[in-house]
């Protein structure tokens, strides 16, 4: 196959809660990504950062005492974990004696100020908490939703993102050869004003950026990594299925019967479709990151087309 670039979204929990849960899952990632590697895809790598930007701005927080700026802490987020997972993936290749290479691109992305997202924030971030911590928070203005039966966190805004403002840089990165991570927690949120990017207290969801970023390096397939091996239509009850090929036609009548928990599955679902309805011969696979290379191979996970 002529074209084998390859947009891999990495789930934030996925990385861990503590900064040796992320060494270990970096360690683990890189081996899913090197075979990959082995394999000639041209892979850019993104990834989430719930969990991670919540510390970092609570750490921030108490350091400063007061509240640290959302986009800074996506800012530094991207910073760490990009480095974990260079650092990492650099690792395995030199233990397999492969030369390749890696860079981190610290990434802004555009969105619009009048995006009706900024009046309903339904977007999951930092550590989970209990219904009474929950409550606390709401009594000082803090939005918080139960996530997906997990528990709870706070939500802010995710607004659809409209330019990646680093693009160019990937590409000519992709064209040297390197994996790529880039666009990590969604890419920094900012608005353009008259040529001055601002930040905004939002966060972009990861997979809606990684199918944006997938057309415009016009891969022929991406990946979003999460917790479960499939999809499934009435999850959780006993009438679960689990969905191995789909349509996008299927995909979006599953979603008109609200089968998929919005900021969980749902937008994973939305931007794979978005991106397989994007041109000719796109397809878009959810599944387990240790099932990555099964599921490009077509014997596991979702397989979302036209």
């Amino acid at each position: 196959m002529e074209n084998k670039k390859v947009v891999i979204a990495l789930g934030g929990n996925a990385l861990g809660n503590n900064y040796t849960e992320q060494q270990t899952a970096a360690a683990n990632t890189a081996k899913v990504i090197v075979d990959l590697v082995e394999k000639g895809f041209d892979l850019v790598i993104t990834h989430g950062n719930g969990p991670q930007v919540g510390m970092i701005q609570k750490a921030m927080n108490v350091a400063e005492n007061q509240t640290a700026p959302l986009p800074t802490c996506v800012a530094m987020s991207q910073g760490y974990i990009g480095f974990d997972l260079q650092n990492a993936i650099k690792y395995e290749l030199y233990n397999r004696k492969i030369d390749k290479k890696v860079s981190t691109i610290i990434s802004q992305v555009e969105v619009d100020p009048k995006d009706e997202a900024f009046r309903h924030p339904t977007k999951p971030i930092g550590s989970f908490m209990t219904k009474e911590e929950a409550d606390k928070k709401k009594e000082q203005g803090i939005i918080c939703i139960e996530d997906a039966g997990r528990g709870y966190r706070e939500v802010v805004a995710s607004p659809m993102p409209k330019v990646i403002r680093e693009l160019e840089t990937i590409k000519t990165l992709m064209n040297a050869g390197h994996v790529v991570i880039t666009c990590g927690g969604g890419g920094i949120p900012v608005i353009n004003q008259a040529g001055k990017l601002t930040g905004v207290n939002a966060v972009i969801d990861k997979d809606n950026v990684s199918c944006l970023l997938a057309q415009q390096i016009n891969a022929y397939f991406l990946v979003i990594l999460t917790a479960v091996e499939k999809v499934a239509v009435n999850f959780g009850k006993a009438d679960q299925i689990d969905l191995s090929d789909i349509s996008t036609e299927q995909a979006n009548e599953y979603i008109s019967q609200n089968q998929f928990a919005a900021g969980s599955m749902l937008p994973k679902i939305e931007a794979a479709v978005r991106f397989a309805e994007s041109g000719e011969n796109r397809q878009a696979l959810i599944t387990l990151l240790e099932k990555a290379q099964l599921g490009l191979e077509g014997k596991t996970g979702t397989l979302i087309h036209r």
